[in-house]
């Protein structure tokens, strides 16, 4: 059985963080920078982990034994991070690991970015987004972010222009009901790619 967790990151979660910034950023932020965010009344740092606990049907389990179920250690394998500005969320950071990506998990982490900045009674939310990556810009319509406008060659690694999406309406009743119910079709849908959410993501 594979489990999930999303929860803010500790100060003992750095390294992991620092590691999975390299690889899906190529060294983005120092453990310096995420220490800051850390730090910061008006930063949420979320953290998205996996673990494994043995098939108690398969052929290699320890029934009969006395022994608890096995239990690999969590992994780290997601990080978002938003700004609180203002009346506005400013989603700076979203990232899955290669091997754990279109599985519905950057939807995971990004509604729980969101229900932070619910919870925080924000207005709107706003990110940034490289026009080719055709995925992530998907997601965030998905979520009914709207392109707002388009900043020009703004990645300098490769000269490419960002889109600037928006979404309102985040400290409204509604909003918050729109959060529970893509929460249940959410977790259906981790469910049947064999993904259990063992404890709940901020409860509603």
């Amino acid at each position: 059985m594979r489990f999930l967790e999303i929860k803010h990151l500790a100060a003992e979660h750095l390294p992991s963080a620092v590691e999975l910034d390299r690889l899906c950023f190529g060294g983005l932020w120092a453990i310096e920078g995420y220490r800051r965010e850390l730090d910061s009344p008006n930063s949420d740092l979320l953290g998205l982990w996996t673990w494994e606990t043995e098939d108690c049907e398969s052929g290699q389990n320890r029934a009969g034994t006395g022994a608890p179920p096995l239990q690999i250690r969590p992994m780290l394998i997601g990080v978002g991070c938003l700004w609180a500005i203002l009346e506005e969320a400013h989603i700076i950071m979203l990232a899955i690991h290669p091997s754990f990506q279109r599985q519905g998990l950057g939807q995971a982490l990004l509604w729980a970015l969101l229900k932070s900045a619910h919870d925080r009674q924000l207005e709107r939310s706003t990110l940034e987004v490289r026009d080719s990556n055709l995925a992530a810009v998907s997601l965030y319509k998905k979520l009914g972010f709207k392109e707002a406008g388009r900043r020009k060659r703004y990645y300098e690694d490769t000269g490419e222009d960002a889109l600037v999406m928006w979404r309102s309406g985040l400290e409204k009743p509604e909003f918050q009901r729109y959060l529970a119910a893509l929460k249940v079709q959410m977790c259906d849908r981790l469910y049947e790619k064999k993904w259990h959410l063992a404890i709940d993501i901020f409860e509603l």
